[in-house]
């Protein structure tokens, strides 16, 4: 992040935690996508992102006061998204945890092709693509927490090793090797399984109906071909680029960058419309 962005985001707090509402809806405005993204790479559904987001969102509002400059605004921010995250028991997958020879028995052993015509008359291109797109996001449920939160850190929103370090509390060493480890374990997995993204077998428009047999894929409820998606560059900038510590960085170009849902932003904005700023301004 430049030191003008940053200056920006400090003056902005500042006016937040005086009082000002215009300010406060700013600094939101700024990190809702970012969170959201974060959230739904970390929980796998947009449902249990749209909640968790609002959850962090509304903790960032009652704590702005805490912030100090310590670090970059968006640091803090991650820090707080993080830690919330990987305590989060409330989502889908906390439930039923996948693994990845669960996903590799299913894509090998799966009975495709007993399965009906299920498509409720939506083109199959379109479910292909809802298909992939959920399929490689829930892919991620297969890594432990703080796995899964290195890789989206890293692999998506390419962050600094010593900021990611301090987020998850680590040295940049540990966490650049930890990232290696993970990127090549999920570059692997896809190469030896996926047809979209590596060379294996497993091709979306194939198991359209299987997923949505296995509940999966409801052709009526498409959310990743409704959300917008948006450059990453306009989400967050940590840092120009990632640091060049290994070659699978585009192994992974399923990891897009979506606007946070209306709903979403609709909710937040009836807290703010409702609440007391005293909330939030320094004591």
């Amino acid at each position: 992040m430049n030191k003008k962005m940053n200056e920006d985001l400090q003056a902005l707090v500042a006016q937040a935690t005086s009082g000002d509402k215009n300010a406060l809806e700013a600094l939101i405005a700024g990190v809702q996508d970012m969170v959201f993204n974060l959230s739904l790479r970390m929980l796998g559904t947009f449902a249990d992102a749209e909640d968790a987001t609002q959850d962090i969102l509304l903790k960032m509002i009652t704590h702005l006061s805490s912030f100090r400059g310590d670090s970059a605004f968006t640091t803090w921010v991650f820090r707080i998204a993080v830690n919330h995250l990987k305590n989060y028991k409330k989502h889908m997958f906390a439930h039923h945890p996948l693994s990845f020879e669960y996903y590799g028995n299913d894509i090998e052993n799966g009975k495709i092709q007993d399965v009906p015509d299920l498509t409720q008359s939506v083109e199959k291109d379109i479910l292909a693509e809802e298909l992939k797109m959920s399929c490689t996001n829930v892919m991620l449920q297969c890594l432990d927490t703080e796995s899964r939160c290195i890789f989206i850190l890293g692999t998506m929103f390419r962050i600094d090793s010593r900021i990611a370090g301090e987020i998850l509390e680590m040295t940049p060493e540990a966490y650049r090797q930890r990232l290696s480890r993970i990127r090549k374990k999920m570059a692997d997995f896809l190469g030896e399984y996926c047809g979209e993204y590596g060379s294996g077998r497993c091709k979306c428009k194939d198991r359209v109906n299987y997923a949505i047999e296995s509940h999966r894929l409801n052709p009526l409820q498409l959310d990743y071909m409704e959300a917008v998606e948006i450059p990453i560059q306009t989400m967050i900038e940590v840092k120009n680029a990632m640091e060049d510590i290994d070659d699978l960085s585009q192994e992974f170009s399923f990891c897009k960058s979506y606007q946070s849902p209306e709903r979403m932003k609709h909710l937040i904005q009836e807290f703010l419309d409702s609440t007391q700023l005293s909330i939030i301004q320094r004591p």
